[in-house]
């Protein structure tokens, strides 16, 4: 795979990532033996979480690999439902300090409008009491993004439900056997399994992968070709125009 052209590179994809991707597609097609595959399906409907790279292989077996290039990245998707309620239960205690900087910076307010001061900003007290009470708030609205967007993937049931074997794909040497999440198996960038996946029984669901994989080579190559898409429907570039059969 040439790194010149980079076909299908995504802008928020790191190199590391794209070349791992492309490993994880040569894996599905010369070893697992799928001959359906596609770049970012999304295996859960219109509203569900996106998979890197899913293939179809004989008797329908479908494959789900996540590529991971770090572990930090790989850390974001690897929680439990535990987890997720440990940091809701978290959302009280950030709601209390808000409302206590907010009666600290009211009681400053009465304060220095009692002094006989002109504006509120010129009082240094104020000043703090509100850049507390400023800080609280913008903690309380991260942590309420960080709830909606907090990951489960790796330990989902739902998610382990999509297909019949995940893996996760990373760097020679990125993550221990015993690192490997639970019903998951693991590839490096050579390609080669590391761990082999644990072939799950799931409802048969190929007919679905199969759509979303071509709907997504579809948008992929639609994209690289540089169509413009919009509610008014699609412009093709001036170029395609030009093309002499």
């Amino acid at each position: 795979m040439a790194d010149s052209k980079r076909p299908f590179h995504r802008s928020s994809d790191s190199l590391t990532t794209y070349r791992l991707k492309w490993a994880a597609w040569e894996w599905l097609y010369g070893v697992a033996g799928c001959r359906s595959i596609g770049f970012e399906v999304r295996l859960e409907g219109p509203g569900g979480r996106v998979v890197d790279v899913v293939g179809v292989g004989p008797g329908n077996r479908v494959y789900a690999v996540e590529v991971k290039a770090s572990r930090g990245d790989k850390a974001r998707d690897d929680n439990d439902a535990d987890d997720l309620k440990r940091l809701a239960g978290r959302a009280p205690v950030m709601e209390e300090a808000v409302e206590l900087t907010g009666g600290i910076l009211e009681a400053a307010a009465i304060y220095v409008r009692s002094s006989g001061f002109a504006e509120l900003e010129t009082d240094p007290a104020y000043r703090q009491a509100k850049a507390d009470h400023d800080r609280r708030i913008k903690k309380r609205e991260n942590h309420v993004k960080r709830v909606a967007n907090f990951s489960t993937k790796f330990r989902d049931p739902g998610f382990l439900r999509t297909a019949h074997c995940h893996y996760l794909m990373t760097p020679s040497g990125l993550m221990r056997r015993d690192e490997v999440p639970p019903f998951w198996g693991l590839l490096d960038g050579t390609p080669r399994v590391v761990v082999e996946a644990p072939v799950k029984q799931v409802p048969d669901a190929t007919a679905h992968v199969l759509r979303n994989i071509a709907k997504s080579n579809t948008s992929a190559m639609m994209t690289e070709y540089g169509a413009l898409r919009s509610k008014g429907g699609v412009e093709f570039p001036e170029n395609a125009r030009g093309m002499k059969t």
